[in-house]
């Protein structure tokens, strides 16, 4: 599409689509459009009897054996039982939103890219816009049309379990990035798009000491410098939805925050499309559910996403629009907005998910796709190290490759992949290839061994020893001590994630992973140059590592393609990524800066 979407959802004909629509809805109708539900507690006979306007899919969350075709059946059945045209009932498209962060990888054999944090150490625009090209399509592929992506977090503490959804810690390079995925999810020809969604609105990356949903204690100037500007971005280039955040500024929650939904997003912004909670975002604000979702709506929450409780949601809004606790008025902007964004992106025009062009595409994790995240991987390496010109690597020297990382592709590829906290070992991550196998596949001479034990048992002329973490998601990738309640001094949130065990209580990934440092050191005592590559969501303390290690190189969540690692650390391509985020030493010290990274020529 040539023009932006913002302009759509303004265009005459849009608005005079949506208000014949509205007048001719009734109260249950509305309340269903602003409700979502999850898959596994919505039929398509309640999509049809409650008028309900979007079901999801929760990570982990699949259909069937979890493949193209599973997803377009299912998604097919939720759109007839919404297109049902009754007494009781209008003809109103429903629209199924999936986490497709780095790529559609709820589904098996999906392309996965790098998380955001090394896409952000490449520092190419152009890439991240055939990166959501390319995700839109494998979207689409399964019959679905929303996604809730870009992140656009500026993370500000790596103890924050989601650092790696955050493209940097500099607001600037979140925003270059803001404008082109938006514009590659949704501006693609040949209805090659998808509606995306900005999120978390707002200050999610700026909270005290990095605790998932906690509270962001910053100034207006500081939030709107640094957490706010991004959006202007997206929103320039037409995003159509944006996500609530789970967190709190200033002590309040950002679910029930009028001035930030309405007043700076919707007001000052200037945001034309529609606000979707996030999971249960609503829950927070009141111990009464039913005070909770007054105090949401009112807030400006257009869509919630009430996974399992949505009737009980429809229950409590149905009555307080009848006492007169919701205004009438607000319900109706809440549903003009759903209605244009879903008008907007052509939802009433396409045919149902069965019979779209896209759907089923034999492009769904081809190589021609797989080829751009190898493209993202090579890319987004950062040699931290290159002590007496170790690297690039000779095919044919004796590689001996280490490490538990080493061949591991659900390590390599995060949380948010197959599962919501991701997953371990080979087997869910179809099609890929682990580092391992990609330096198999350059240096066919190469041995494994994960604990370096073979490393006397041989005449090794050099070592790669794959280092890091394991997968994690939100609450349980915090840095923190377990059951830590901690927030900014002088507020009361509470927090539902302080019940969730926490990754670790240090970054001193010597501490965290004590295996690491010794199988670098069993090999390094061989007199074996240890190349060290780190597999991570964010900076780690590695001063021991980095000390023992002949080389270094910071990989963060590659993804599916572990070969590309391969690709650079043999020389095809040289090192280009910088840092996105400072690299922590000790505590208030900075071992490199943002934006150092060395390549091969020096």
């Amino acid at each position: 599409m040539t023009e932006t979407m913002t302009a759509r959802l303004d265009a005459p004909e849009i608005q005079q689509e949506v208000d014949s629509l509205l007048a001719r809805m009734n109260l249950d109708q509305k309340i269903g459009q602003m409700t979502q539900g999850e898959r596994a507690f919505v039929s398509p006979e309640d999509v049809r009897d409650y008028h309900l306007g979007s079901v999801l899919s929760g990570g982990g969350s699949c259909p069937g054996d979890n493949l193209p075709a599973d997803w377009v059946a299912m998604n097919d059945a939720y759109w007839a039982a919404s297109m049902a045209e009754e007494d009781d009932r209008l003809p109103i498209p429903l629209l199924y939103g999936v986490d497709a962060i780095h790529g559609n990888t709820n589904v098996r054999g999906a392309t996965v890219f790098p998380h955001n944090i090394g896409l952000g150490a490449a520092r190419d625009p152009d890439l991240l816009e055939r990166i959501a090209q390319v995700t839109a399509r494998e979207i689409l592929a399964t019959g679905v049309e929303w996604t809730f992506a870009p992140t656009l977090a500026v993370a500000r503490d790596v103890r924050w379990g989601r650092t790696y959804e955050s493209y940097s810690e500099d607001p600037g390079i979140v925003g270059a990035y803001a404008a082109r995925f938006v514009a590659g999810l949704q501006d693609a020809p040949d209805e090659a798009d998808v509606v995306a969604c900005a999120k978390h609105w707002v200050g999610d990356g700026g909270t005290f000491a990095g605790i998932d949903q906690g509270d962001a204690n910053v100034s207006r100037e500081e939030l709107e410098r640094t957490h706010i500007a991004p959006y202007r971005d997206a929103i320039a280039e037409g995003v159509l939805t944006v996500m609530a955040s789970l967190s709190s500024w200033n002590g309040k929650k950002c679910h029930g925050h009028r001035v930030l939904l309405t007043d700076v997003l919707k007001g000052e912004l200037g945001f034309r499309g529609f606000v979707v909670s996030d999971w249960d975002g609503t829950d927070q604000l009141d111990p009464d559910y039913a005070t909770a979702v007054e105090l949401a709506v009112n807030a400006g929450v257009d869509m919630f996403m009430v996974p399992d409780k949505w009737k009980e949601f429809i229950g409590h809004l149905k009555s307080h629009v009848q006492r007169g606790a919701v205004p009438m008025e607000r319900i109706d902007d809440a549903v003009r907005r759903i209605l244009a964004v879903k008008f907007a992106y052509g939802l009433f025009d396409r045919p149902r998910p069965a019979e779209r062009p896209w759907s089923n595409d034999p492009g769904f994790g081809s190589r021609e796709h797989r080829d751009v995240a190898r493209e993202a991987v090579r890319k987004s390496l950062v040699l931290l190290k290159n002590e007496g010109g170790v690297l690039p690597l000779d095919r044919a020297a004796r590689i001996l490759v280490a490490g538990k990382n080493a061949d591991d592709r659900g390590h390599q590829c995060g949380g948010f992949t197959v599962a919501w906290q991701g997953t371990t070992g080979n087997a869910q991550i179809e099609g890929g290839t682990s580092i391992w196998e990609g330096i198999r596949e350059a240096s066919p001479g190469a041995v494994l061994s994960v604990d370096g034990a073979e490393a006397g048992a041989g005449d090794f002329d050099a070592a790669i020893v794959v280092i890091g973490e394991r997968p994690y998601a939100e609450g349980m990738g915090d840095i923190r001590s377990a059951g830590a309640t901690a927030v900014a001094p002088g507020s009361q949130i509470v927090l539902e994630t302080a019940n969730l065990e926490p990754y670790g209580s240090t970054l001193e990934l010597a501490e965290l992973h004590p295996e690491d440092l010794a199988t670098i050191r069993t090999i390094a005592a061989e007199g074996i140059p240890v190349v060290a590559v780190l597999v991570s969501g964010r900076p780690l303390v590695v001063n021991r590592e980095l000390e023992s290690a002949a080389a270094f190189v910071a990989a963060w969540l590659p993804g599916s393609e572990g070969a590309g690692v391969a690709d650079v650390l043999f020389g095809d391509h040289d090192f280009q990524g910088k840092l996105a985020f400072s690299w922590p030493g000790s505590p208030g010290d900075t071992v490199f800066p943002r934006g150092f990274g060395l390549t091969l020529s020096g």
